[in-house]
């Protein structure tokens, strides 16, 4: 993929505008005035008729309008399910690309409860270090208390050992405790505790995220797999349409030609019938007609020329691409659609809404390729479906600005823009309509509202 940027204005020219054409007024006086002279001289005697053309048959013209009206019907017939199965194709791809983002999503939080996991882990191993220590400590003690000798001040402890060697160590316990070492004992009770918490805290989030992630993949499949199939079902009735649309035309040629012959037929006989009505017909329309050129010519030498105007506007957000919007922001069949679709030509320039770096760009799953842009306000518009793209993650860009051309890749049922808003400086969530968004900044796509 290319890095390299086009160059060119940050604001596309709109066309519209046309130069008057200042000698226009003296040519069509010149045209006029020949074209009279022209007709006037036409005015002769009716040229003598030729021999009669083929005269097809009533039965013949039945049965060409007859074919044509079969090849008609049968053309109607297959529109309705290209029209259905195009329907379907963009229930499916709009199907897809959530899929493609809730698994998005799904890589996200896998990858927090991994780093999640990963911090439990640091906070078992300190619990089980703060274990480790808290025994080595009464041992430590125990077996100082028994080699010093020290006193058992403690009836209980005494009374309640089973042994010389347990007796020894109540009372090394005793008087570890009774020397304010209290604390070692509640080390080791906290940190036991804090070991079993960490350890269920990071089982649980590693199994709750690898569940949520082959949920996300199983159903990304699924969706790619159902888009794949109406691909096929799409591309087989228009392969028939296709087909029946050279019926049809060859059907409408024949019936056309069949009908031009018996209208020449008709026009003969007419012509030969009326030869001389014709010759003066001729005349007499061919001075209204010579008249008429005049009287306009005279009116376009004091008429001015028309003009035109068009353009666009810069600033701070512009539209990030021209072309027809084909598909609005909402739910629809059980999922929603987080974009905005604008249909264009492959290689329609795409240029960013505003200004900012570029976060993300290239390979994006329903998407094909798409870049990522955080914008200067906190919002990253986000453009799927692109054929090539022209940044990379950490450019600065500005509003206007060519950042890549409409595609067709990934999951798309044709050439088009898919373009989003996430406010909060989110990549993957936190979608809102792009269309108000545009709106409220002088930017009016038209075609969903607003």
């Amino acid at each position: 993929m290319s890095s390299r940027r086009p160059s060119g204005p940050a604001t596309p020219r709109r066309p519209g505008s046309r130069r008057p054409a200042a000698g226009r007024p003296l040519r069509a006086l010149f045209v006029g005035v020949v074209t009279a002279a022209a007709l006037v001289g036409t005015a002769a005697p009716a040229l003598a008729v030729p021999p009669p053309p083929p005269n097809p048959t009533d039965s013949q013209l039945g049965s060409a309008k007859s074919e044509q009206d079969a090849a008609a019907a049968e053309v109607g017939r297959i529109a309705g399910l290209v029209a259905t199965a195009e329907a379907e194709l963009e229930k499916v791809g709009i199907q897809a690309e959530s899929a493609g983002t809730a698994y998005e999503l799904a890589q996200e939080a896998l990858q927090q409860a991994q780093d999640r996991a990963a911090q439990t882990a640091a906070e078992l191993q300190a619990a089980a270090d703060a274990v480790g220590a808290a025994e080595a400590r009464i041992a430590t003690f125990a077996h100082d208390s028994y080699v010093k000798g020290s006193n058992f001040s403690t009836a209980a402890a005494l009374l309640d050992s089973g042994g010389p060697a347990q007796l020894l160590q109540n009372a090394a316990m005793l008087q570890y405790v009774s020397a304010n070492q209290v604390d070692v004992l509640s080390a080791l009770e906290v940190a036991k505790v804090a070991q079993a918490n960490a350890d269920s805290s990071a089982r649980a989030a590693r199994d709750a995220m690898a569940a949520a992630e082959s949920a996300a993949e199983s159903a990304k499949q699924k969706a790619d797999a159902q888009l794949a199939a109406q691909q096929t079902a799409y591309q087989q009735v228009s392969a028939q349409k296709a087909d029946y649309d050279q019926q049809l035309q060859a059907a409408q040629i024949h019936l056309l030609e069949l009908q031009g012959a018996r209208n020449a037929y008709d026009q003969w006989v007419a012509q030969k019938a009326a030869e001389e009505a014709a010759a003066r017909a001729a005349a007499e329309k061919a001075a209204r007609a010579a008249a008429a050129a005049a009287a306009a010519a005279r009116s376009n030498a004091s008429s001015s020329s028309d003009g035109g105007g068009g353009g666009g506007g810069g600033g701070d957000y512009v539209q990030p691409a021209y072309g027809r919007v084909s598909s609005c922001f909402g739910a629809r069949w059980g999922v929603t659609h987080f974009g905005v679709d604008i249909a264009a030509p492959i290689g329609t320039p795409i240029y960013a809404a505003t200004n900012g770096v570029v976060k993300r760009a290239g390979p994006a799953t329903g998407f094909g390729l798409a870049v990522y842009i955080l914008g200067d306000d906190g919002a990253v518009t986000v453009y799927g479906h692109v054929n090539q793209y022209f940044v990379n993650a950490g450019d600065r860009v500005s509003a206007g600005e060519q950042i890549a051309e409409v595609g067709n890749r990934g999951q798309s049922t044709g050439p088009h823009l898919h373009f989003e808003v996430h406010t909060g400086g989110q990549l993957y969530s936190n979608q809102i309509n792009p269309v108000p968004w545009l709106n409220a900044r002088g930017i009016f796509l038209g075609g969903c509202g607003g």
